[in-house]
């Protein structure tokens, strides 16, 4: 009896690890594709939350071999992670704060992957009526004492806020209902609505956790495009980083058939893309 048990526990063991073990080498159970190993993606919250990447990693896992470890923090603090050698590619949406990055020696080459646009969002029955011009929103905003949630993490969504700001010659902290948070954009959302108070969104992340208490106020305005890059972190610098699996992502999402998959997600649900796919830009 002892002996059988030790047996059917050794087999139960093989058995395991044959189906759980994924060292490089290794076939993809599903794909066939051998494991690469794994890559630290350092990306904004938005490609998170929206469930952009929940929705290609998976394919993209399972047709190239390389695993993905995401980390969704503020662009601000993706660069800095950059910076430090503490991730392999990044995937972010501050294109000045990208392009001095990789002038800086952090990074190989930007590239321009997609992009989407930012709204404005506030109170269903506010005082700001619909338009499509940013300035005057935020404007009426300060004029009226109105409360605005902004992110204040150094996010791109947080840039772009500023830099609006900054364009009419307003300073947000004298308004004495502006609230800095240093939260990702689904939290600062759900942080408006229990406020009553505007905020800046990227659309897709708002179309994916938005509540009917908030609707969007201002959109369409020209300065409101929202551009993503993907760049690998360079080896020169940092001669630990995943060269290889880095730069197997940013090929697989300038590819023909990342951006078609990019092109697609949204469609189902929304009717409409919720990421416009735009390497070819690049070419």
């Amino acid at each position: 009896m002892k002996k059988n048990f030790i047996f059917a526990l050794i087999s139960f063991c093989v058995v395991l690890c044959v189906t759980g073990c994924t060292r490089k080498g290794e076939n993809n159970a599903q794909s066939g594709v051998p494991v690469q190993g794994t890559i630290i993606l350092s990306t904004t919250t938005s490609t998170q939350d929206s469930g952009l990447l929940d929705y290609l990693l998976p394919i993209f896992t399972a047709e190239t071999g390389w695993n993905v470890d995401v980390i969704a923090v503020g662009t601000g603090a993706a660069l800095q992670m950059g910076r430090d050698g503490a991730a392999d590619a990044l995937l972010v949406h501050s294109r000045d704060d990208e392009i001095k990055f990789v002038e800086d020696g952090f990074g190989v080459k930007r590239y321009d992957v997609m992009y989407n646009d930012f709204v404005v969002v506030g109170p269903l029955r506010g005082t700001i009526a619909y338009n499509n011009n940013v300035g005057e929103t935020f404007m009426a905003i300060a004029a009226g004492n109105l409360p605005f949630v902004s992110r204040g993490d150094r996010s791109g969504t947080h840039v772009r806020e500023l830099a609006i700001w900054k364009s009419i010659n307003i300073e947000p902290e004298k308004n004495t209902a502006y609230a800095s948070v240093g939260q990702g954009m689904g939290a600062t959302l759900r942080m408006a609505n229990e406020m009553n108070a505007y905020t800046l969104t990227d659309r897709a992340t708002w179309l994916t956790t938005k509540d009917s208490s908030l609707a969007i106020v201002c959109e369409l305005s020209p300065d409101l495009l929202n551009y993503y890059g993907v760049i690998a972190v360079n080896p020169e610098i940092h001669p630990k980083v995943n060269t290889a699996g880095g730069q197997a992502f940013i090929d697989w999402m300038l590819s023909e058939r990342g951006q078609a998959l990019i092109g697609e997600f949204g469609t189902a649900e929304f009717g409409s893309p919720l990421f416009t796919p735009n390497a070819e830009v690049n070419q």
